[in-house]
């Protein structure tokens, strides 16, 4: 899909010797609005799909609420891994939904939802940190839910949040 691309394309504009330079991403403020318009549109044509059945397998969804006091006093290190923690627990929700869902405008929405948090969790294993690459075998919070609607909910909140914020917290550093 283009806003699938459009991320991709972002992604590949800003490698630098095989790490990203998140410099466009974090400075142009326009670009985290798209990013949250479009998980926004998302998230209301899942909820206009006709009849979403219930996950017989439940979706395990990151919480992804946050306290604006305990987000500051965190390293952008620590705030990028408990994203990345996020993002890799809601891809697999997503490919689990995937498997359930057999309604055509269900498996386009989440096959769309993949794409997007797949490429924000690409994008962010790369950046370059003086502390070394990402490593899986994190366990954020979780909660189990049944309605596929949930699952777009929660990546419009990691995006209209953590992920806004921590962008916003590393543009103090990159848009001098």
């Amino acid at each position: 899909s283009p806003p699938g691309l459009f991320l991709l394309t972002s992604f590949l504009l800003h490698m630098e010797d095989g790490r990203a330079n998140p410099t466009r991403l974090v400075c142009d403020n326009r670009l985290i609005q798209k990013y949250i318009a479009e998980a926004k549109d998302m998230e209301k044509r899942a909820g206009q799909c006709q009849t979403l059945p219930a996950l017989s397998c439940p979706a395990v969804l990151p919480l992804v609420d946050l306290s604006f006091q305990q987000w500051k006093s965190k390293s952008n290190e620590t705030k990028r891994r408990e994203i990345l923690c996020d993002l890799a627990l809601l891809v697999g929700a997503v490919a689990g939904a995937q498997g359930q869902v057999t309604q055509e405008c269900g498996t386009r929405q989440l096959s769309q939802l993949h794409r997007h948090a797949n490429s924000f969790l690409l994008l962010l294993q790369t950046f370059s940190w003086e502390t070394g690459p990402w490593e899986p075998g994190c366990s954020p919070r979780s909660m189990e839910q049944t309605h596929i609607t949930s699952i777009f909910l929660t990546y419009r909140q990691l995006v209209q949040g953590k992920l806004r914020f921590f962008f916003r917290d590393l543009s103090v550093d990159l848009c001098k």
